[in-house]
């Protein structure tokens, strides 16, 4: 059996040559974004790892005999998931892992930027002292924190967010009502969420009815004290938007981990946006979800090729058997 992973980050992969070794599998390291390259040398394999490399229709097409596609990471949009059913391949995810580091980041970003700790830094070191804020903002207390989706890292932070005595609320129309009931949440409706939340964290996948999904049309909905959040997916927000809409002070902040384009580009307008804070897609780091994931993503690779049954199926929708 051979396994290839198409691209990786991580400082060592020894975790997934053991498991791999172990299971008899020959594995390639091709460290390739490439269509082309990707397209070549995974002809033969029996299952993909990949991190970032896209792997488009024709890439799936080019596989002869693929047992699963497993993913680095929770995202799948990188992967073309009709495709590879209609090929009968499973693409897996690891949506299991760095829940608490996501959501302590999340949290994080949404504490700094409504307590406007990034901005009086700047004030104190610009050399001006004072024991106001840069500008008025509301308690905790009497503040909305809503989540655009609810899943696991959704209810993650709002868990936390809970410690600090905000209102509760989210928006997943895949969600049944009980479970907002069991945990204390509002549920609410998409628009009642722009206009009411004054901190607004996003997490959702990325797919053609969630792209953009905060645009021009929810941000001229939203509060003028109001704070984004994003450590999702890039493409949930129209970031051209979101840049215009904070120069001119239609909303109060925002927190970016994830871009539609990484890294982001040097021109970016986002880059000379106020009140932004900006960090580099780490939001799912730790000493501890780096080996986690390895170790996930080595053992639904090993499932697959001995045949067995495999969990986080992301394409099953879409799965036909194979010919």
């Amino acid at each position: 059996m051979k396994i290839v992973i198409t691209d990786h980050g991580f400082p060592s992969i020894e975790q997934e040559q053991r498991l791999f070794a172990a299971a008899g599998c020959e594995l390639v390291v091709l460290q390739s974004k490439d269509p082309a390259v990707l397209r070549t040398a995974c002809r033969d394999a029996d299952a993909l790892l990949v991190q970032w490399a896209p792997i488009d229709k024709d890439t799936i097409a080019s596989l002869a005999h693929c047992k699963a596609i497993v993913r680095y990471g929770i995202g799948f949009d990188s992967v073309d998931l009709a495709a590879a059913g209609a090929r009968g391949i499973p693409v897996c995810n690891i949506p299991d892992y760095c829940i608490d580091e996501v959501a302590d980041h999340a949290l994080a970003l949404a504490l700094g930027l409504a307590r406007q700790v990034p901005q009086t830094d700047a004030t104190v070191r610009g050399g001006t002292w004072k024991i106001f804020p840069p500008s008025p903002f509301p308690a905790f207390r009497t503040t909305t924190f809503a989540t655009v989706g609810f899943g696991r890292i959704a209810r993650a932070v709002l868990e936390r967010a809970r410690v600090f005595g905000f209102k509760l609320a989210a928006y997943d129309p895949f969600v049944q009502p009980a479970a907002f009931a069991a945990a204390g949440v509002r549920q609410v409706d998409v628009s009642e969420l722009w206009s009411e939340a004054g901190i607004v964290s996003l997490h959702l996948p990325l797919n053609a009815q969630t792209k953009h999904i905060l645009g021009r049309s929810a941000l001229a909905q939203m509060r003028s004290d109001a704070i984004v959040v994003n450590t999702a997916r890039g493409g949930l927000i129209d970031t051209v938007a979101l840049a215009e809409a904070l120069h001119e002070r239609k909303i109060a902040g925002a927190g970016l981990d994830v871009f539609e384009v990484e890294p982001l580009p040097n021109d970016h307008p986002l880059r000379l946006a106020p009140n932004l804070v900006l960090t580099s897609h780490t939001a799912w780091y730790s000493g501890g979800s780096v080996p986690e994931l390895q170790r996930k993503c080595a053992e639904a690779v090993v499932r697959a090729i001995r045949g067995e049954p495999l969990v986080n199926v992301v394409n099953s929708a879409f799965l036909s058997p194979t010919p």
